[in-house]
């Protein structure tokens, strides 16, 4: 297609900004020209189209219909050559992306949730570690780390992701053979720690039970260990609203008690202060807090009622919850003699 010759683009400009503010000093202010640039370049416009686009003497200029003909067509024009501008200057998100994690918040949180990431971002290939190591964090081979700690790391970009409620947890297999009706029958059941002991110490004496004669236990290098020992009926382990809440929801974890508690620290997304604004990375931490924001995370439902009593024997009115029906056992219902006559009658 062969283009009539066309007005110059720079009275063009001041023609549309000085239209879309009614206003030379306006459209000049903008621009970053004088007032005089801008009516030079309007004139030179009227001149070029041999036409008037604007009615002088008015307090606010007012386009005549040839100006106002020619308007929507040239702000169409500018808006679109800003936006190709604009695509052509957006660095592309693809490449390889390397991120640590905390293990349990990888395993239980993120590794469910790589599908929707990869649907977004197909060109981006993950690397994931799990480890909560924050030396990583200096690193030029890693790119982001999800951490779990008290965010005062130096010489660092970080900020908080999320913070955590503890509360014991146990597979029904487990809670089938050996309940748990009070906090005091915790030592009948082996402690799973994920850390040494100080996550379990807060909610015990969250539950005035410190002075609790403790079984066995088990201390373990993370949560993930703790949980996964857990699911497999090992003992009684402490999950969090971030990382259990899948299991429970799925019915592999069972939440015996109604009581929660802040967790010691919380987890942060954290990389170096360089790597930042590159293009991979921001989308990675932004997709990392709005998959946050979509979750709906609650408090823990409690499978059956469990008070936790004070030392003088009295149950705290807050501690009482309403929760839905106790642990279905698997065992068999027994039989009536009469279902069991007609059982019988029915194998003949």
């Amino acid at each position: 297609m062969t283009l009539g010759r066309l007005p110059p683009l720079n009275p063009l400009r001041a023609f549309e900004a000085t239209a879309r503010h009614g206003s030379v000093t306006a459209a000049a202010r903008e621009l970053n020209v004088t007032h005089g640039a801008i009516s030079h370049q309007i004139k030179a416009l009227e001149a070029t189209l041999d036409v008037q686009l604007f009615e002088r003497g008015a307090q606010r200029l007012k386009l005549t219909a040839q100006g106002a003909l020619l308007l929507p067509t040239v702000s169409k024009a500018f808006e679109d050559i800003a936006t190709a501008t604009a695509l052509m200057k957006r660095p592309t998100t693809q490449g390889e992306l390397t991120v640590t994690c905390v293990p349990a918040l990888l395993s239980l949180w993120l590794i469910p949730r790589m599908n929707q990431f990869t649907e977004q971002y197909p060109d981006i290939r993950l690397t994931l570690i799990a480890t909560n190591e924050a030396h990583h964090l200096q690193s030029p081979d890693v790119d982001v780390c999800v951490l779990y700690g008290d965010g005062k790391w130096t010489d660092c970009w970080s900020r908080l992701w999320s913070t955590l409620k503890l509360f014991p947890v146990a597979s029904p297999t487990l809670l089938n053979s050996r309940p748990l009706r009070s906090v005091r029958d915790l030592r009948n059941h082996v402690l799973l720690h994920g850390d040494d002991g100080r996550e379990w110490n807060t909610w015990l004496a969250a539950a005035d039970a410190t002075d609790l004669a403790r079984g066995a236990q088990h201390f373990m290098s993370d949560a993930r260990l703790s949980t996964e020992a857990a699911l497999y009926g090992q003992g009684v382990s402490l999950g969090d609203t971030i990382t259990a809440s899948n299991l429970i929801a799925k019915g592999e974890l069972i939440v015996p008690f109604d009581l929660t508690v802040p967790a010691n620290d919380a987890f942060h997304v954290a990389c170096r202060n360089e790597v930042r604004n590159a293009p991979i990375v921001k989308v990675f931490i932004d997709w990392l807090f709005a998959s946050l924001e979509a979750d709906t995370i609650t408090e823990p439902q409690t499978s059956a009622r469990r008070i936790i009593r004070r030392r003088n024997g009295k149950v705290s009115a807050p501690e009482r919850l309403t929760v839905p029906p106790s642990i279905p056992t698997t065992r068999p219902k027994r039989l009536d003699r009469a279902q069991k006559r007609r059982t019988k009658t029915d194998i003949r």
